[in-house]
């Protein structure tokens, strides 16, 4: 495992508690973004919405083998296992978000529909061609190359395959020093190595051999979950300062809550928006 692997199970780690009080609730399991369409959604409804959107941009059907990559605690997994009844293997480099998973498909009756694996999603041991669908709802921010996760992708994808991803994009490379410090500061607290811009993702697409791309900048339905975080981050500001100086909470749990605010002041600056993006295998003429 790398460095940066290690980091991100032990961000995980550290900040499991914080998102089970704030974010998660046991019938979704959702660590990911709100989708808000007519934004009067309750944050629940806003969870599920966006496994709702990124569904239906790929139309995925009960027929189909899915690969969650960075499923986190199973929240969108077990989502479509259920609701739209296709078959979902899930993969995170974190051991107890990965036994959460299993314990959670297994208490609903789906252990049968969703199963979930310690594996890198940009380095798998499943067989070539085993998917028609590859799955990633803000996870590819976590690698360290995005060109890694495409190529792996690909691999595992059947032809006339689909992936789905959504995922934080910055809008250019060279921002004034003091604004790069301010999305900077976000990518460290939350384990993140950098984020691309879409020209960068799109190179790497179609240098791994993806076509029919298409992108669709959904900030707007995405902002109130954003500074729903934003909000409960800074009312809990002085509480978090406090505890971090007495060592009750430690410097991973604290940036955390510190990056929860520079991810809605980089988004306020216009330094990245919210991306669902989607992409095929070109079925090869026999």
């Amino acid at each position: 495992m790398t460095d940066l692997q290690k980091r991100i199970v032990s961000y995980y780690d550290n900040t499991w508690l914080d998102y089970r009080v704030l974010w998660i609730n046991k019938k979704d399991r959702a660590l990911h973004f709100g989708y808000y369409d007519t934004f009067k959604e309750s944050h629940s409804e806003a969870l599920e919405k966006m496994n709702q959107v990124m569904a239906g941009e790929v139309d995925i059907k009960p027929s189909d083998m899915l690969l969650d990559a960075g499923c986190g605690q199973g929240g969108s997994a077990l989502w479509l296992a259920k609701h739209i009844g296709c078959t979902v293997k899930g993969v995170t480099l974190v051991p107890h978000q990965a036994a959460v998973a299993n314990r959670e498909a297994n208490e609903r009756g789906l252990n049968d529909k969703a199963q979930f694996s310690v594996q890198d999603y940009a380095n798998t041991n499943f067989e070539d061609e085993s998917f028609s669908v590859i799955w990633a709802c803000e996870s590819l921010c976590h690698a360290p190359s995005k060109k890694s996760f495409y190529d792996e992708a690909f691999r595992l994808l059947k032809p006339g395959g689909r992936l789905i991803v959504a995922e934080y994009i910055r809008y250019r490379r060279d921002y004034p020093t003091k604004d790069e410090a301010i999305l900077q500061d976000w990518c460290s607290g939350w384990s993140m190595p950098d984020l691309d811009t879409w020209s960068e993702h799109q190179r790497h697409l179609i240098e791994s051999g993806f076509t029919s791309i298409n992108e669709k900048d959904i900030t707007k339905h995405v902002t109130p979950s954003l500074h729903r975080l934003f909000r409960m981050s800074k009312t809990l500001l002085k509480m978090g300062k406090f505890l971090n100086f007495t060592k009750i909470r430690n410097d991973i749990k604290h940036h955390n809550q510190l990056a929860s605010m520079s991810q809605y002041e980089a988004l306020t600056k216009n330094l990245w928006y919210y991306c669902i993006y989607s992409a095929a295998k070109p079925i090869v003429p026999s």
